[in-house]
């Protein structure tokens, strides 16, 4: 590395601006602005030379880091984006998405802020979109053997553009009627606009990829059939049961899984018209779970102009600095304010549900909940702390149990692990 004491001239991390709040929740645009290429250039040089970068250990692509971040300090954009390309297929997605595992492993990170390395991806990304460096790849002869691939989320996508840059022809599968999986429907446009997506998959297309969208393999075709079309079939139908709540009232109305409620959404965005839309304007809105998932039902719901938002969560507020026990470089669990509680709501820790309150229609008009307490090595709720908090709408994002098993893993002969993965 040439600048070995970038990080001592420049100590701060520097991001781009998000929109103003005001602003952003009247429309559906991603909320960050450009970036500033002179902090870009900064931030590349806070990258210490560092022995052993341990970055490449927080990341589990396995990114050239130190080596991209040298280049966008040269300004060299055009070599950053190769070295960028050479393990991450989809830069502008984990760019935008991604939690970013390897700040946390980031040597800089012992002693000071860590090097925005999850900005400076996104930025070498734009850039080479901006200037056409992005180009397809065909394989140079074809090897004659035929793949399929079941389902086309980002683990699908990355199978398909690898196998056919190699020369294989290749199929991917899609039972909805476009190609993204959760980055074309679980993914709210603020986080993520999809013309993204859509310039990735024209890149696809242009190397060999085809697509196959609203065939749902178990049912229109089986996988019988499909193993005697093609020479090797991959299933890479990610986890997509969710996590429920069996406590009283949940059979009330109003309240919802979160996919059921951001996919409607996110179609509407794509132009479709959408029958019996789930829709936050005007209701109180209640999110249970706090996480990424819970975070997008938020934005979302603001931008639907929800009368009043609430986020609960289970557990203990997260610390704000890395906790002793948890030393460096593994990656901690920290307080995070995401753009969508910027934008507003209450936000509480610490909040069991004990019971869905229903009107006399069978809806939902509140949840009974109480605070949590920890003894005796578990979590249980704390007597004495009942409340209400008025609901009109309920979204659970309480994560995902695994992948489905029905048709297509009933049909391969596949059962689920412990974890509720597919297995064989």
């Amino acid at each position: 590395m040439a600048d070995s004491r970038g990080f001592m001239r420049f100590p701060e991390r520097e991001l781009p601006a998000r929109r103003a709040v005001e602003v952003r929740i009247g429309d559906w645009r991603e909320v960050y602005g450009p970036a500033d290429p002179g902090a870009l250039t900064r931030q590349a040089s806070r990258c210490m030379d560092c022995g052993v970068p341990f970055c490449h250990h927080g990341c589990p692509l396995g990114n050239l880091i130190p080596e991209w971040n040298e280049l966008m300090r040269r300004g060299d954009g055009k070599g950053a984006i190769e070295r960028l390309h050479e393990t991450n297929n989809f830069p502008e997605f984990t760019g935008r998405l991604c939690p970013a595992p390897c700040e946390s492993s980031c040597v800089l990170g012992i002693n000071q802020p860590p090097v925005t390395i999850k900005n400076i991806e996104v930025s070498i990304i734009n850039q080479a979109w901006e200037n056409g460096w992005v180009k397809p790849l065909p394989p140079e002869r074809l090897t004659g053997k035929t793949v399929a691939v079941v389902g086309s989320g980002p683990a699908g996508l990355a199978a398909a553009q690898q196998l056919t840059r190699v020369g294989h022809t290749v199929a991917v599968f899609e039972r909805d009627d476009r190609i993204g999986g959760l980055l074309r429907y679980g993914i709210p446009d603020f986080k993520m606009e999809k013309h993204h997506l859509d310039m990735r998959l024209a890149q696809m297309q242009e190397e060999g990829t085809r697509f196959r969208p609203g065939v749902n393999i178990g049912v229109d075709i089986t996988w019988r059939e499909l193993t005697e079309r093609y020479d090797a079939v991959i299933a890479t139908t990610g986890a997509t049961i969710p996590r429920d709540l069996a406590i009283p009232g949940r059979d009330l109305g109003g309240i919802y899984p979160a996919m059921d409620y951001l996919t409607p959404a996110n179609r509407v965005q794509a132009g479709d018209e959408v029958l019996g839309q789930i829709h936050a304007e005007g209701k109180h809105v209640v999110i249970l779970g706090g996480g990424d998932t819970g975070a997008d039902c938020l934005g979302t719901a603001h931008r639907q102009h929800a009368a009043s938002t609430t986020m609960l969560a289970i557990g203990k507020q997260p610390p704000t600095e890395r906790p002793a026990e948890v030393p460096w470089p593994v990656d901690p669990i920290l307080f995070e304010v995401q753009s969508a509680h910027e934008e507003g709501g209450a936000r509480e820790f610490l909040a069991s549900t004990v019971r869905f309150i229903g009107n006399e229609h069978g809806q939902v008009r509140a949840i009974e909940v109480c605070e949590t307490e920890y003894r005796d090595g578990g979590r249980f709720p704390k007597p004495g702390t009942e409340r209400e908090i008025p609901a009109d709408l309920v979204l659970l994002a309480l994560g995902y149990q695994g992948a489905e098993h029905g048709l297509l893993s009933e049909q391969v002969g596949m059962g689920v692990d412990a974890a509720r993965n597919l297995e064989r």
